[in-house]
C-alpha cells in the first residue's frame, strides 16, 4: 500500500476541500478544486441516494480528475455509502466512526478510503484497519470536531502513531503558509473547510457566507449545542442569538433550552424538511428562514478569510502563497 494517497491520485496541489455535508461541498466547488490540481471532496453526508448519484454525475461532467465523497457515519443509514460505492467514486472519506467495515469493499471496487479522526489513537486503529489515508483534525476546525488538542500537537502525535500511512492536516488552515507549515511538519496535504465554504461555488446560503467573511476566530465557539440530529458531538460554530440565549439561560440540556421546538427554517428537499432551533443541519443554498439562527459552522481560519472568492481564485491564491512560503 502506498503511503501517499495524494501521489496515487497524481494530485499536484496538496489541498483538499473538506467534504462538507448536506451538499455544502457540491459538484461545482469540487470540480474546481480538482481541476486546479487539488483533490475535491463532495459533501454527500446525510444526502439521500438519488442526490448522491446526481452529485457524482455532475462532478464527472465537470472534471476528468479524481475526486472524493465524504460520508458522516453517525448520520448515515448506509444508503449513502452504498450510493458512493455504486458510483465507484475514486476516494471514499468517512468521518466519526470505525472505517474498518468499509476498507475491503472500497478496495474491491478499485477505490481508496480515508478516514477523518480526532486523535492519534483513532489514527493508529485506522492505519491497522488498512485505510489509505488519515485526516487528523485540530480543535481549530470548523464543523464537527473530534479533536481535543491543537492541530500542531495532534498532527505530531498522529505522524508518530500511524506507521507510514499518509496524513492530511485539518483545522484552522486557510492560507498557503498554513499549507506549508503542515507539510513541513510531515503531512502530505491539508483539508480546508471554512476557506472553501466562503466561495461562490459553495452550496451555502449567502447570509451564511457573509457571516464567515465578517467573523473573527474569537466569534467562534466549540460547543455541543446544535445537537438535534446528532447528539453529543462537538462542533465549532459562529456564535449567534440562539447560542447567546442558551448561554445566558444557564446552558440547560436538550429539552429544557429556550426556544426548543421552534422552527427556524426549511430546506427544500423533496416535500421540504423543517429545521428546528438547535438542529445540526446547516443553511444550504435553498434554505428558507432565519439563517442567522442556524448552526453556522466555521473554524478559526475565519481570521484569514477577508472576501468571498471563486474556488478557482482561492486555489490560485493558495498556490501562490505556497510557492512564496517555500
Amino acid at each position: 500500500m502506498s503511503n501517499n494517497l495524494l501521489a496515487d491520485f497524481e494530485v499536484k496541489v496538496p489541498v483538499l476541500n473538506a467534504g462538507m455535508g448536506g451538499g455544502l461541498a457540491g459538484p461545482t466547488l469540487v470540480s474546481a478544486v480538482s481541476n486546479k490540481g487539488g483533490l475535491g471532496v463532495l459533501g454527500t453526508g446525510a444526502c439521500p441516494p438519488p442526490l448522491v448519484h446526481e452529485m457524482v454525475k455532475q462532478t464527472r461532467e465537470l472534471t476528468g480528475r479524481p475526486f472524493g465523497a465524504n460520508i458522516i457515519l453517525p448520520m448515515s443509514d448506509g444508503s449513502d455509502v452504498t450510493a458512493v460505492f455504486d458510483e465507484q467514486v475514486p476516494l471514499l472519506v468517512v468521518f466519526w466512526g470505525d472505517p474498518q467495515p468499509y476498507v475491503a469493499d472500497a478496495h474491491r471496487r478499485g477505490m481508496k478510503l480515508a478516514v477523518q479522526v480526532g486523535n492519534a489513537d483513532e489514527a493508529s486503529q485506522a492505519a491497522d484497519a488498512g485505510v489509505d489515508g488519515i485526516i487528523i483534525q485540530g480543535t481549530q476546525a470548523g464543523g464537527h470536531c473530534k479533536a481535543e488538542t491543537l492541530l500542531a500537537d495532534s498532527l505530531e502525535q498522529t505522524l508518530s502513531a500511524v506507521n507510514g500511512v499518509g496524513v492530511i492536516a485539518a483545522g484552522g488552515i486557510a492560507t498557503g503558509q498554513g499549507v506549508h507549515d503542515a507539510l513541513a511538519q510531515g503531512a502530505i496535504g491539508v483539508s480546508m473547510g471554512t476557506r472553501f465554504l466562503a466561495t461562490q461555488e459553495a452550496q451555502a446560503a449567502s447570509e451564511y457566507k457573509e457571516a464567515i467573511v465578517a467573523a473573527k476566530s474569537s466569534d467562534t465557539v466549540l460547543t455541543k449545542m446544535f445537537d438535534l440530529g446528532w447528539p453529543d458531538a462537538a462542533h465549532r460554530v459562529i456564535r449567534n442569538e440562539t447560542y447567546d440565549r442558551w448561554l445566558s439561560d444557564g446552558e440547560k440540556p436538550s429539552g429544557e433550552r429556550p426556544g426548543e421546538g421552534e422552527i427556524v427554517g426549511e430546506v427544500a428537499w423533496g416535500e421540504g424538511i423543517e429545521v428546528p432551533r438547535y438542529a445540526v443541519f446547516p443553511a444550504i443554498t435553498d434554505f428558507r428562514g432565519e439563517v442567522a439562527n442556524t448552526a453556522l459552522y466555521a473554524g478559526e481560519s475565519v481570521d484569514d478569510i477577508e472576501s468571498l472568492l471563486s474556488t478557482e481564485a482561492v486555489m490560485d491564491q493558495l498556490i501562490g502563497e505556497l510557492k512564496a512560503a517555500r
